[in-house]
């Protein structure tokens, strides 16, 4: 079924994440280099992570608590904040094209939307 799949490729991510993250401390951010193999596998990661949430909320009520006890028993979800602790920048500040005019508000990760383009 599409969510066994989906969590096969999870716990795949989960491995490739913990390779590249394993060093860095929860709580000091990690930069990664936009289009690097790097930020590659941690799109691909939360975009699975997108989807499984997507799949949750879709799910019947008894879905809903079998897919809680995989992710609970896989410890998926603190796998997932320790990713996002590292990923997380110190300020929120948005570094993308702006153009620096006075008295305009800054941008954050938060206010500005991400588009993705799949080339």
């Amino acid at each position: 079924s599409p969510p066994a799949a989906l969590m096969s490729v999870l716990a795949t991510q989960e491995l490739l994440l913990e390779n590249i993250l394993e060093c860095i401390p929860v709580g000091k951010f990690e930069d990664i280099q936009p289009l690097s193999d790097e930020f590659c596998l941690v799109l691909g990661y939360l975009l699975t992570w997108k989807l499984t949430l997507a799949f949750f909320k879709a799910a019947s009520s008894q879905l809903r608590v079998l897919y809680s006890q995989y992710l609970r028993r896989t410890k998926s979800l603190n796998k997932l904040l320790y990713h996002l602790f590292r990923l997380m920048p110190e300020s929120p500040v948005f570094s993308g094209p702006t153009s620096e005019v006075p008295n305009k508000e800054t941008k954050t990760f938060f206010t500005e939307e991400l588009h993705l383009d799949v080339k």
